[in-house]
């Protein structure tokens, strides 16, 4: 018997089909197809255990022109077939925060491993960037080590931080071993929960407030990604950058978009 094509979109569909763009996260993938014009579809599943698998699910029996893969796992897209060509997050992520507002000067996306602030230029091209990918500290990953050392889903942390009052306890280490074990103190020793929990969201900002910083503040500051949706740290992001925050209608899917855009630039070449 044969082997089975482990592409799963069809190839060769005609110039009608669609394009689209794979975002493989270590949380999260998501997947968005575009038209020519507009998404037509937007979707975000866990990764899970098996990122190859769950990504197949998605684009399975699907029919496009061309699919492009970004986000911690695009190799193994490639490896396994599932995409076309790859880009970097970097990339992908300019050009989809471009999309969505062409005034974008500063992109910032904290994932579940990493984290990377992007100066967008014109037609949303990368002028310089930071990226944090060496350890948690600051990172999606890290928020749900914490919220789970206090006993909460990370979706309820950022609300809980948010009743500190405004008065946080202030957390030495970003660690995340070390940060859990003085978070694990800190309550033994009385501490309130909303006021660690703003300490942790605190110790997040200082960190990656100076990796935006030296790659330069916008007056339009785009938070992307996941961790978008923590409404602490938007607040405290904006209070301590200066500048208000544009947090996207469906923020976990701006890399995916940005692959798509690129895959429709390049359906001729492809």
């Amino acid at each position: 018997m044969p082997a089975a094509d482990s592409r799963l979109h069809v190839p060769g569909p005609g110039p009608e089909a669609p394009v689209a763009g794979l975002d493989i996260g270590s949380r999260t993938i998501a997947l968005v197809e575009w038209d020519g014009e507009r998404t037509i579809r937007a979707e975000v599943v866990y990764t899970g255990t098996d990122p190859v698998g769950n990504a197949r699910s998605l684009i399975q029996g699907r029919a496009y022109r061309r699919l492009v893969a970004t986000g911690y796992g695009r190799q193994l897209a490639a490896e396994r077939e599932l995409a076309d060509e790859v880009i970097s997050e970097i990339k992908a992520y300019g050009l989809g925060a471009y999309h969505l507002y062409p005034d974008a000067g500063t992109v910032l996306d904290i994932g579940g491993q990493d984290s990377k602030v992007i100066r967008v230029g014109p037609d949303g091209r990368v002028q310089r960037f930071e990226m944090n990918d060496r350890c948690a500290a600051g990172t999606g990953r890290f928020l749900e080590n914490m919220a789970h050392a206090l006993g909460m889903k990370v979706d309820e942390f950022g609300p809980h931080a948010l009743q500190a009052g405004g008065r946080p306890v202030r957390v030495s280490s970003m660690c995340t071993v070390f940060a859990e074990s003085e978070v694990v103190s800190l309550i033994a020793r009385g501490e309130d929960s909303h006021r660690v929990a703003l300490g942790l969201h605190q110790a997040i900002v200082d960190r990656v407030g100076g990796m935006v910083r030296r790659t330069g503040v916008a007056e339009r500051f785009i938070f992307a990604g996941g961790v978008a949706q923590n409404r602490c740290l938007q607040l405290l992001f904006s209070e301590a950058l200066g500048v208000p925050l544009t947090v996207p209608d469906e923020p976990q899917t701006v890399g995916a978009l940005g692959a798509a855009l690129y895959a429709e630039q390049t359906a001729g070449a492809g």
